[in-house]
């Protein structure tokens, strides 16, 4: 794959439905264009639990009694993210009265990853720093389903497999150990149309809020390759 560069920085949110292929497009964008980053709040958490700092250990004790992280904790945790990269000033707080000033260069693009997931806490977000792409990926809930129907996995590896188009070389058997794949525990029809279902109610206001912000776009398809050629020519007319 060619790879492409940005004239400006471009700051990225993917929406979509779980099983809808965000992973896949954000791996494609940061092959297409060298000088995206993932910054991916859940990997910060862990990162952050992992390595005993102080905002990690004030998250653990949330985890431990089995609450959510607040809102504030991940906002700070993305902020500290983005000043140790130098996207935004060093003197840069949550509780500034504006948002931060990014850094216009185009080695300051990222993909935000995890948040915001509501529109509060997009509002949040905006108080911190300006997001300017926004992407909907849209993909027909009965292709969806189709899709965790065929899936695979190796539970110790976590290495994912579909019969339709990531196919094991043998069948039911990983590539790597020959051991069995299993289906996993959620993956049922049932369970999926919930969470689409749940998906749908939280995230119409999170879509509502960019797109007043006019930063939204749209793209619909039925598999990751009908979805990137559109993504990445959108890209281009804007950061290109």
């Amino acid at each position: 794959m060619a790879t492409k560069e940005f004239k400006k920085a471009a700051r990225i949110i993917l929406v979509g439905a779980p099983g809808v292929g965000k992973g896949t497009q954000a791996e494609r964008l940061m092959k297409r264009y060298p000088q995206l980053s993932a910054v991916s709040s859940g990997d910060l958490l862990r990162e952050g639990v992992r390595s005993k700092t102080p905002l990690g250990l004030e998250a653990e004790t949330f985890i431990r009694s089995g609450n959510l992280v607040p809102d504030d904790m991940i906002l700070r945790l993305i902020l500290n993210e983005l000043k140790s990269k130098r996207w935004v000033s060093s003197q840069s707080s949550v509780t500034d009265a504006s948002p931060a000033e990014p850094s216009k260069s185009p080695s300051a693009s990222f993909i935000l990853d995890g948040f915001p997931r509501t529109a509060m806490q997009a509002s949040r977000l905006d108080s911190l720093i300006p997001i300017n792409f926004v992407v909907s990926l849209i993909t027909p809930v009965s292709i969806i389903l189709s899709r965790i129907a065929s899936r695979w996995v190796h539970a110790p590896s976590g290495r994912v497999y579909n019969n339709d188009f990531n196919a094991p070389k043998a069948a039911g058997k990983d590539d790597i150990t020959g051991e069995p794949l299993t289906k996993r525990a959620d993956d049922d029809e049932e369970t999926w149309k919930l969470r689409l279902r749940k998906f749908d109610e939280t995230s119409q206001p999170l879509l509502e809020h960019y797109d007043r912000k006019g930063v939204l776009w749209t793209v619909k398809g039925g598999s990751s390759d009908e979805i990137t050629p559109q993504l990445f020519q959108e890209l281009e007319s804007r950061f290109g």
